[in-house]
């Protein structure tokens, strides 16, 4: 079996799971964070002249608002992203964000750290290259879900289910609060 078919048949399972909406949730209550504020733009940020170098609070802004697939929240309001793992390398072109799953055997942290990637290949520059992997330690298949995150060939197979782009985009859209 190719990595392609391979990529295919572990997204076909993963949305068995996500498609399933008659099963319980996983964490029927999770614990909800305090909503950080917006951004404050400067006069530096309005200057279209000055340099304006891409870090952590800007990649932290982007992926902030993505929904959980399970709960209708924020990762961010579930603490699964947070600023303090999220690290930028302007000069590298390197962008590495770390999540922690609400539950340590959570079956939607390869959707998560999908939607992470799919988010960030859309908005950044096409120099950058984003690793996007589990908090260590907070995740019972974290070297599991890490590897698949990190296989370009597998994200791209991903992303050609329609039906798993489909959760990936619901996941990337807005939700009216």
């Amino acid at each position: 079996m190719n990595s392609h078919q391979q990529a295919n048949r572990f997204t076909q399972r993963e949305l068995q799971v996500i498609m399933s909406g008659g099963t319980r949730l996983e964490n029927a209550n999770p614990l909800i964070f305090q909503r950080s504020g917006d951004r404050l733009l400067t006069a530096t940020d309005e200057d279209e002249d000055a340099a304006d170098p891409i870090d952590d609070r800007e990649i932290f802004d982007l992926i902030r608002s993505i929904n959980d697939p399970e709960h209708p929240l924020s990762l961010k309001e579930l603490n699964v992203v947070e600023q303090m793992r999220v690290n930028v390398n302007d000069e590298e072109s390197t962008v590495s964000v770390e999540f922690t799953p609400t539950i340590p055997h959570c079956s939607m942290a390869t959707l998560i750290g999908l939607s992470l990637k799919v988010k960030l290949l859309r908005s950044l520059p096409d120099r950058f290259k984003i690793d996007v992997h589990i908090t260590p330690g907070t995740h019972a298949s974290e070297d599991a879900v890490n590897k698949q995150l990190a296989d370009k060939e597998r994200v791209a197979a991903a992303l050609e289910n329609s039906q798993l782009l489909e959760v990936v985009n619901q996941c990337l859209s807005t939700r009216t609060m």
